[in-house]
């Protein structure tokens, strides 16, 4: 794929991993999806892990703060959706009855973020770019391909996301009920409700990473010390993941899409 230069309004941008082990979760995915790590100096012995794929940043990796673990925030990966105004999108957010969790707030000179929370509990951010469009490389082998809450009740988050990140929605054909968020006509997140099997869980948004094979890099993963917490399965016309927790804790989800290559 070529390489990204901008994300429109609403479009998941960029996710980065809260780790509770850096050099841990380090060692782990760049085995796992052959990341390089470009490490960014943030403060006296903190770095924020931009990681790489060929040669282009794909997702981050850092180091839970003192405050963090204190609060016991457990290790987890984030999504970031581009805004063209983060205070315009704050503002929303309360509005659609949504809290915010931290900012708006300058992050260096790479753009100015917040930290969102929506009605059901699920916790996101926006981001306004300047220097830091989000991730450069997505929909191939080790980069972001997709993003999906899974909540409480998918309808009114539905609801606000589309007022917070003005964004249309529309509904995935076949039996399972999936909201798709839109963007331009182009589907960008999902939506759905919490399946009944996984128990009670709070609402997040799960980030799904490319792979040239779901089941070998289950494997592999799990050679890692990941556990499985989703075997590999096919969604007809969609294509086959698996859902991973990595030695660390945080979820995430690997795919193949049915037409790739």
């Amino acid at each position: 794929m070529p390489e990204v230069k901008q994300y429109a309004q609403g479009t998941p941008s960029w996710v980065d991993l809260a780790t509770s082990d850096e050099k841990g979760a380090l060692k782990f995915y760049g085995a796992l999806f052959g990341w390089k790590d470009s490490p960014l100096p943030v403060g006296p012995n903190q770095f924020y892990h931009m990681q790489q794929v060929r040669g282009l940043d794909a997702a981050a990796i850092a180091q839970l703060d003192d405050a963090q673990k204190k609060q016991g925030v457990p290790s987890h990966w984030q999504t970031y959706f581009t805004v063209t105004s983060v205070d315009e999108a704050a503002k929303r957010t309360q509005q659609a009855g949504g809290k915010l969790l931290f900012g708006p707030t300058d992050v260096l000179e790479a753009g100015r973020m917040a930290l969102v929370q929506d009605p059901q509990g699920g916790i996101f951010a926006v981001w306004q770019p300047r220097q830091h469009i989000g991730c450069r490389v997505t929909m191939e082998p080790g980069a972001l391909v997709w993003n999906e809450l899974q909540t409480t009740d998918s309808k009114k988050a539905a609801a606000f996301y589309s007022a917070v990140l003005k964004v249309e929605t529309g509904r995935m054909p076949g039996p399972m009920e999936y909201t798709l968020l839109k963007v331009g006509g182009k589907d960008v997140a999902g939506i759905m409700d919490i399946p009944k099997e996984i128990g009670p869980v709070p609402p997040y948004w799960m980030v799904y990473f490319g792979v040239a094979d779901v089941d070998a890099s289950v494997k592999k993963a799990q050679s890692l010390g990941a556990k499985v917490l989703a075997k590999p399965m096919d969604v007809p016309g969609v294509g086959r993941f698996a859902t991973l927790q990595d030695p660390q804790g945080a979820v995430f989800s690997v795919f193949k899409g049915s037409q790739a290559g």
